[in-house]
């Protein structure tokens, strides 16, 4: 039975064997589930759809957390008896993959167009299945029991046409609709991008303090060229403004104020000069500008930036766009035009601070967005793009929440939830690209009408003409991962099985981060699609962070050590799976410090070490198969871990139920290393080392407590816990494999509350005991005497002899044990309960030796003591930082504790 585990447990040596395992045995399928009768067809089910990563990137600790999360509650659900699929798939990834096959042709001498859409987008495919292979093998590493059978791919044939059907369904009834507004653009990428996709950087950078000439009786207008430092000659009123970004000066159409604020109010109505190029723009109050940023008084450009289009369609001010594509200056830039953005930027501040209208330039710190994907400056532009009508989506997602149907955990991100889709805009759907869901849309040559239907059009369905163009643009991958819960399943097709099994599905985790950027799509989408909640519950968990709290990013210098393959690599991935879980409390982020990684695998050595003791004690002896129904063949500490184990069943099992899996990983950690491997493990040496005593009560309890726990532990920690599980003895077992055995229920006769009082008493003496021999320094293996009085429990104490003095490392011909007696002179004392223990230290220590000791190391203490006085009453206390001066305090608190300590020992002796 210990042939399979080694002396240490390595992890390389079990995961990719287990995980082949497991796999080919088709224990990640529902139909296999069914087949072993572990799930029933008509009974339970239960269906989580895997998020897609990106099929472009490498695994982060992102996916690291989705994966424990997700196959924690799959491994659950599975045990339960429920037939349950874990389906997993990957997103085509339209702006991340693009970018990436563009840079592999760019060391070619290649651009896309050179290929042509046709051949680039066959190139495309062409890395993304080389890719897709590697993703995929990398998330099998990080234990997911997902059923690969059923894997999907947002550009797989069954989704495209998925995607086809909600577009056609959504244009048809209006929903969908083509219009130019403000989006977030890449000028590397040529596209709109999400606003997931925008990175902000702080940076820094300058605050430009600029006025404009106001036209008025005397001055007009500019009477001379523009740089010619004459050009606001004449002018005798200015209004000042602040600015993070002078090129988009010339798309200015308004300079806007508060009401309220008197350098300018008098200002308000009158017409400004826009420099360069000579634009009259209006002088405008509105709520949205803060009197207190720069001063008072800011540019407004409508086509360049959020809050002035806003401002913008307030006032019906036009939208003037100075930039191309590419993020060069356009013709509307006047005297810049052709110049990059950044170019024109030097050269506008020059040409202000030659014609007098440059005040000041200050230092200033802001967040300018970049994009994910290529890390280029973003630019806010109108730009025309195709949207989706989002509001009555949002009103009937809403609605699903406030009903009950989806319940958001934790719950307080429901408010952030409700605060989002209240004030949600539409939804920019198109994008800039090739590589991706192709926008089926045909406008005809003829009468300009547009189509969109779920065949290609052979001819316009208004004149008949078949001279039709399709939309270049794709849509925003966001579209068809919106889908995912339902088009994985096998929709459009609802008479489709899978679908028909298990739609809605039971659960939506991810990253609170994304709430709004994929979860509310999902359900928008989903309700209008289906006329359900794709989901009954959204669990979010926190982001993962270094030691020190700070966010994990690229620029890092040691980013390979939260790289989750290194993580593996070096602690396993159960320890990794387990860290993640056990750190983590729902919707708040986590730091993942090394020590708990460390304090992970050492765990699973302590219990690959416990079941190594129990199994070659087993070896020896016939297992019974069953435990003990009667309490007569039960000891103390026997009927005390059985109770304590059936608690911690119940316990977890309402931890899992309400969603609080880290702290049921942490009752069980604490179940197994101290009660069962501290305590009871190292009780039932005492039966199992006395060859007259009956071994197998201890073997038998050993081996129902360690495959009980196995089974508890097991979605936390899958790989160990299989791999202990397997050397078990079939006695001690059921079924072949542990993935599959059921989840532990609760025994209740077995709970026993007198057991656990007696045990904590004999537990609590033996602490005590071991404290007090640390504290006098006793030598580990000394046997020493003892006296106990218990009113109470002094024949429970006695019963208890022989675990007395294994633990405690009493001398069994010295300990005495009644109901009551005087307390002996000298003696170090430990008191639980009603019960008291003496230590006779003449015969622990040398009495004069340790007076002499106590008396020094007391003098000392009080030395310092006055010392911390002394700082705390001069000058220190009122000239050193404030924590230090705590920090102080503190430790004069603790100095004053030893003192009273020390003093409490030294009469003892007396």
């Amino acid at each position: 039975m210990t042939e399979g585990l080694a002396r240490v447990y390595d992890p390389e040596e079990h995961e990719e064997r287990l995980y082949a395992w497991w796999e080919e045995r088709g224990y990640f399928r529902p139909e296999k589930q069914v087949e072993m009768g572990l799930a029933s067809k008509e009974g339970p089910h239960w269906c989580i759809t895997m998020p897609p990563p990106n099929v472009t990137g490498a695994l982060h600790l992102g996916h690291a957390m989705v994966a424990a999360v997700e196959d924690l509650m799959t491994r659950y659900h599975r045990m339960r008896g429920e037939e349950t699929l874990y389906l997993p798939g990957m997103d085509h990834a339209g702006i991340a993959t693009q970018n990436v096959v563009e840079r592999e042709l760019a060391k070619e001498g290649l651009t896309r167009h050179d290929l042509g859409r046709v051949k680039f987008v066959e190139r495309a495919w062409e890395w993304t299945r080389v890719y897709h292979d590697r993703i995929a093998d990398q998330t099998r590493r990080l234990g997911v029991s997902c059923d690969w059978t059923r894997e999907r791919f947002t550009l797989d044939e069954d989704l495209s046409h998925a995607v086809r059907t909600a577009f056609v369904r959504l244009y048809q009834k209006g929903l969908i609709y083509q219009g130019s507004y403000l989006v977030h653009w890449c000028p590397r990428c040529e596209s709109a991008i999400s606003d997931l996709e925008v990175v902000p950087q702080e940076r820094e950078g300058s605050l430009w303090i600029i006025r404009y000439p106001v036209a008025n009786e005397e001055w007009e207008g500019p009477r001379h060229d523009w740089s010619s430092g004459r050009w606001a000659e004449g002018a005798s009123q200015f209004i000042e403004m602040a600015t993070t970004r002078p090129e988009t000066i010339l798309g200015d159409t308004a300079v806007a104020t508060s009401a309220d604020d008197p350098r300018w109010r008098a200002l308000v109505g009158e017409i400004a000069v826009l420099p360069a190029v000579e634009r009259r723009i209006p002088i405008i109050s509105d709520a949205a500008v803060d009197a207190t940023f720069g001063t008072g008084a800011v540019k407004v450009t409508p086509a360049h930036d959020p809050t002035d289009n806003e401002i913008g369609i307030r006032h019906d001010l036009p939208a003037i766009d100075v930039m191309t594509d590419t993020a060069g200056m356009n013709e509307k830039a006047g005297p810049y035009a052709g110049q990059g953005r950044y170019e024109c930027r030097r050269n506008i501040v020059r040409d202000l601070e030659k014609e007098g209208l440059l005040v000041d330039i200050e230092p200033y710190t802001h967040a300018v967005g970049t994009c994910e994907r290529c890390h280029t400056d973003i630019e806010p532009r109108v730009s025309t793009q195709w949207f989706v009508r989002t509001k009555p989506l949002a009103e009937a997602a809403m609605r699903a929440v406030r009903e009950g149907e989806t319940v958001i955990i934790p719950e307080r991100e429901e408010e952030r939830f409700f605060h989002w889709m209240e004030n949600i805009r539409d939804w920019c759907i198109s994008r800039q690209l090739w590589w991706g869901h192709r926008i089926p849309v045909w406008t005809c040559g003829e009468c300009g009408e547009t189509a969109s239907e779920l065949v290609d059009p052979a001819a316009c369905p208004q004149c008949g003409s078949e001279e039709l163009e399709q939309e270049e643009d794709v849509l925003d991958t966001w579209f068809s991962s919106g889908l995912w819960p339902f088009s994985t399943l096998g929709w459009p097709d609802t008479e489709a099985a899978d679908y028909q099994r298990f739609y809605p599905t039971d659960m939506r985790e991810t990253a609170y981060d994304i709430l709004f950027f994929w979860v509310a799509r999902e359900m928008m989408l989903g309700i209008e699609m289906t006329g359900q909640s794709p989901y009954s519950t959204v669990y979010l968990h926190g982001l993962v962070r270094n030691e020190s709290g700070e966010k994990i990013s690229k620029s890092m210098e040691n980013i390979d050590e939260y790289d989750p393959l290194n993580i593996i690599g070096t602690y396993g991935t159960d320890a990794m799976r387990y860290t993640l879980m056990t750190s983590s409390t729902p919707g708040l982020d986590m730091n993942l410090d090394p020590r708990r990684l460390e304090g992970a695998r050492n765990f699973s050595n302590k219990i690959w070490q416990a079941a190594r003791f129990v199994l070659m004690n087993a070896a020896a002896e016939e297992i019974r198969p069953e435990i003990p129904s009667s309490s007569l063949a039960l000891e103390l500490a026997d009927r005390w871990i059985l109770s304590r184990l059936n608690r911690l069943t119940a316990k977890v099992e309402r931890l899992f139920e309400s969603h609080q899996y880290g702290e049921a990983g942490r009752q069980i950690n604490d179940f197994l290393w101290s009660e069962y491997c501290d305590w009871y493990l190292e009780s039932s040496k005492v039966r199992l080392y006395d060859e007259a005593a009956d071994h197998g009560v201890p073997i038998a309890v050993l081996l129902h407590v360690l495959e009980t726990s196995l089974r508890l532990l097991h979605p936390f920690m899958p790989f160990v816990t299989e791999a202990i599980w397997q050397g078990l003895p079939d006695e001690a077992k059921e079924g072949e494999a542990l993935i599959v055995a059921r989840w532990p229920q609760l025994n209740a006769e077995l709970v026993d509350r007198e057991a656990e009082q007696e045990m904590a008493l004999v537990m609590e003496l033996i602490r005590g005991i071991r404290n007090r021999r640390a504290e006098y320094g006793v030598t580990p293996g000394q046997r020493i005497p003892a006296m106990m009085a218990s009113p109470d429990g002094h024949e429970v104490l006695a019963e208890q002899r022989e675990m007395l003095c294994s633990l405690a490392k009493l001398d069994p011909d010295r300990l005495i044990i009644e109901e009551s007696m005087e307390a002996p002179e000298q003696a170090a004392t430990i008191v639980a309960g009603k019960t008291t223990c003496y230590l006779p230290l003449s015969e622990i220590v040398d009495l004069e030796e340790e007076r002499a000791r106590l008396a020094e190391a007391l003098a000392d203490v009080e030395k310092r003591i006055v010392h911390s006085k002394g700082l705390l009453a001069g000058p220190f206390a009122e000239r050193a930082p404030n924590h230090v001066v705590q920090r102080e305090r503190d430790k004069l608190k603790d100095l004053e504790t030893e003192r009273e300590e020390l003093a409490r020992r030294l009469e003892t002796m007396r």
